[in-house]
């Protein structure tokens, strides 16, 4: 029996949902179904449309907000002149369509295997690991710009986030942190970047104050028309 079917035969009376709630859950359930059986057989293989994994503490930016950060990979594509620049995603997959679409050089390191579909662009990414010997050596010091959306708000994990970024930076590397206000002073701490005034915006809304920081004027770039 379907997750759909199984709230609509509930014989609980208190428990059941209005009319409208009703019909939205089920275009929901229906919609997951259809998407995770598209999944299985392949489908989606390295499109832009996996569902959010709330257990792996997943929620796609918005539109304007991938639109953007893109537009900073760009102001620095332009701004190189020709050379070579290599972009780190750090489990931001909601990124990586926009970002291959301003530059070919771009790795995305991220813990959902799911995301393995996009091919050798991906990088399977666990920064409980970040510790660990060797851990990424061979991208040490590797990338030019590095856009990191650590899951949990958390000092530990800031933390963690900020030795695989010093880890894999070039010396004169652009870091962007996108991730709650909350942890700001972890943010200067561990990757020495400050707040901006650019906040990121999520698909669904969400009930922390979410902010960027970076260590370079990441709004001015923003500003800039490229």
């Amino acid at each position: 029996m379907s997750s759909e079917n199984r709230i609509i035969d509930s014989d609980d009376d208190d428990c059941r949902l209005p009319a409208d709630t009703m019909l939205v859950l089920q275009q929901f359930l229906r919609e997951k179904e259809l998407r995770e059986k598209a999944e299985e057989a392949g489908e989606l293989a390295g499109s832009k449309e996996f569902e959010e994994n709330w257990q792996l503490s997943q929620f796609w930016y918005n539109e304007d907000t991938k639109v953007k950060l893109a537009q900073a990979v760009r102001y620095f594509k332009d701004a190189s002149e020709g050379k070579e620049l290599r972009v780190a995603l750090l489990s931001s997959p909601s990124l990586y369509h926009h970002v291959k679409e301003v530059i070919e050089n771009v790795t995305l390191f991220e813990f959902d295997q799911r995301f393995a579909s996009i091919g050798e662009d991906f990088k399977h990414f666990d920064y409980n690991r970040a510790t660990e010997d060797g851990y990424l050596e061979e991208f040490r010091e590797s990338f030019d710009l590095i856009i990191a959306d650590p899951p949990f708000l958390s000092e530990e994990c800031i933390e963690k986030m900020g030795t695989v970024v010093r880890r894999i930076a070039k010396p004169d590397c652009r870091t962007v942190l996108c991730s709650g206000r909350a942890v700001q002073e972890w943010a200067k701490k561990f990757l020495g970047l400050d707040m901006c005034k650019f906040e990121p915006q999520h698909e669904r809304n969400l009930g922390n104050e979410f902010a960027s920081y970076a260590n370079f004027d990441l709004d001015s770039v923003l500003a800039e028309k490229v």
